[in-house]
């Protein structure tokens, strides 16, 4: 049994972790129903987390209004999460949209990187997705901006982009003790390749002198298998090997014969 000089919060967490959800909510209920009770936030996230678990999802989310409206910094920001949370288990998308952007308004440095994931994760559309991503990496968290980063790369070279994802790594790269740098590392290397392939591709077409070009169909025909474009590959050597140019052409010949 609690002791008689025991906070009420405290009997009534006390409760909840002995399995009493009705004594708890009970009590948390009855902090939360007063204006002027200093653990006023706190009672309503606490009675939202049991009503939560004995089932009762509507009430749940009337305490963790409650609580949202205190403004609390630390309680308020939980209660948004937690209105979050249970919209997004029912596929109440724009509901867990707008509980989201209320953690955000709350302004908790510790909330606001997670929110922003969520609202890229629920983004309406690409551009939506995109700036919550960026804003995300933004907040130099070391876990979720490594995440974000990674998620703007991959769309970015998806979509032919390598310069995008290139700058978008290394400003993960830049925050301190940033999470999953290999991970970060090889996709930098992978954007760098694009845009290697790209720079060869331009080379090849502007022209030049005959082992400047050659040059560049080499290596532009041996670094396109890295990146699983092998048919690419053997139609840049074949342009390199059927150019009109004969002296460019023996050239290649030379380059693709050292495998041999």
């Amino acid at each position: 049994m609690p002791e008689v000089d025991t906070r009420p919060l405290d009997t009534a967490r006390k409760l909840a972790e002995a399995g009493d959800l009705a004594g708890a909510a009970t009590i948390f209920a009855e902090l939360a129903a007063d204006p002027a009770e200093p653990d006023r936030a706190q009672a309503a996230v606490g009675l939202a987390v049991v009503l939560e678990e004995s089932g009762d999802v509507p009430g749940a989310r009337t305490a963790a209004r409650t609580a949202l409206g205190t403004g609390h910094p630390e309680f308020a920001a939980q209660a948004a999460c937690l209105l979050a949370g249970s919209f997004e288990r029912e596929d109440l998308t724009d509901q867990a949209r707008a509980a989201w952007q209320a953690a955000l308004g709350v302004g908790n440095p510790a909330y606001v990187p997670l929110a922003h994931m969520a609202l890229a994760r629920l983004a309406t559309g690409d551009q939506e997705a995109e700036e919550a991503l960026r804003a995300a990496l933004a907040t130099a968290d070391p876990e979720v901006a490594s995440r974000a980063a990674q998620r703007l790369a991959e769309v970015f070279l998806e979509e032919g982009e390598a310069g995008e994802a290139a700058e978008v790594l290394l400003e993960a790269l830049s925050v301190p003790e940033v999470a999953d740098v290999p991970r970060l590392r090889v996709m930098l290397g992978i954007a760098h390749l694009e845009l290697a392939c790209a720079e060869l591709s331009a080379a090849i077409e502007e022209g030049g002198d005959v082992e400047t070009s050659a040059l560049a169909i080499e290596l532009l025909a041996r670094t396109l298998p890295l990146r699983g474009r092998d048919e690419d590959a053997e139609r840049v050597w074949r342009y390199g090997l059927e150019s009109t140019d004969e002296d460019l052409a023996a050239e290649v010949r030379l380059r693709l014969d050292r495998d041999a």
